[in-house]
């Protein structure tokens, strides 16, 4: 089998799949308050053609799935998909990053099906706050989504919390305290230059050092641990407490030396890096696995060592523009 590989040697097993650009939140950091046109159906990935991809990626070494959206249960034929990639030899670790408001009815049935792990997005314990943020979500169904989860046995669940200042960045003692009986990883994220101005960013951007200073302030002592999967957060886990708390850094610090992922969007391109333009059109040679190889091949030959919130060298981009896509049309 031959692996995949760019040019800087980084071996590739881990891809993001986006299986729909569709969201019933509208997230001020994922989304424009008025939304976004979304893909007519004949322009996303069919099942089928998701699990010849998966497939395809599996007979080049892929062993981790990661199912994203938009909101990936907005799909009605969701637990299928995780089901069919489950039965495909090779894969291993299959997961889902989730905004939660559907997840109490569909867990127990995605559990069956074979998902491992749950990522679930969740900026705020504040009813109104949460309303604010996400503009017009119920954070009871999110909640009870998570209480459903614990229960079930998965091997990991992971709260994405994305660090705003003046929105929530006052919670993050609260967050913290979460995992003192809650068995789950909270991952304080920072916030993205992604579909925002820089203008707006720079107001709104909080680095991550804040989550150590509120330790500190509080007493609480916490030790680095490891955890496993391909995540690009330092994890750290409080003496005392079940849970543990992640840092991605996509900003302040290292974030993409080490990356080893692709991403594939719903309308069937791959990007092999978030924040830039470039993208191959992958979806007629799925059922070509040599021309399929060849594109995934030529995507990784033009990824860059790093994206330009952290880089100089921006002339080894050959699209040095921005993404086009706002970050529920990528998934994260």
């Amino acid at each position: 089998m031959d692996k995949l590989y760019d040019q800087y040697d980084r071996l590739h097993d881990y891809i993001r799949l986006s299986i729909t650009d569709r969201c019933n939140l509208r997230c001020v950091y994922c989304m424009p308050k008025e939304g976004l046109p979304f893909f007519p159906t004949d322009q996303v990935l069919s099942q089928d053609e998701i699990v010849q991809l998966i497939q395809n990626f599996a007979n080049m070494g892929i062993s981790k799935v990661r199912i994203t959206g938009g909101e990936p249960l907005l799909r009605t034929d969701v637990v299928d998909i995780v089901r069919r990639i489950n039965d495909i030899e090779g894969i291993d670790d299959i997961s889902i990053t989730t905004n939660g408001l559907f997840l109490a009815k569909k867990a127990a049935a995605l559990k069956e099906a074979g998902l491992d792990r749950l990522n679930i997005s969740l900026d705020t314990f504040d009813p109104e706050r949460y309303k604010e943020i996400t503009r017009g979500g119920n954070i009871e169904q999110v909640l009870d989504g998570i209480k459903v989860a614990a229960k079930l046995g998965f091997r990991k669940i992971k709260l994405n919390t994305v660090l705003i200042k003046g929105q929530n960045d006052d919670e993050i003692l609260e967050f913290l305290n979460f995992t003192k009986e809650n068995d789950v990883n909270v991952r304080f994220i920072e916030f993205m230059p992604i579909g925002n101005s820089l203008k707006t960013w720079k107001k709104e951007y909080v680095g991550l050092d804040n989550v150590f200073d509120i330790c500190k302030e509080n007493g609480l002592e916490y030790t680095p641990i490891e955890l496993r999967g391909n995540g690009p957060s330092d994890n750290y886990q409080i003496k005392g407490y079940v849970g543990s708390f992640g840092l991605i850094h996509p900003i302040s610090a290292k974030f993409c030396e080490n990356c080893n992922r692709l991403r594939i969007t719903a309308d069937g391109y791959v990007k092999a890096c978030l924040y830039w333009n470039e993208e191959i059109n992958i979806r007629e040679a799925i059922p070509d696995e040599k021309k399929f190889r060849a594109l995934i091949q030529r995507s990784l030959d033009n990824k860059p060592l790093n994206h330009e919130m952290a880089m100089s060298e921006t002339d080894r981009i050959i699209d040095k523009a921005p993404t086009w896509r706002h970050m529920s049309q990528i998934g994260g």
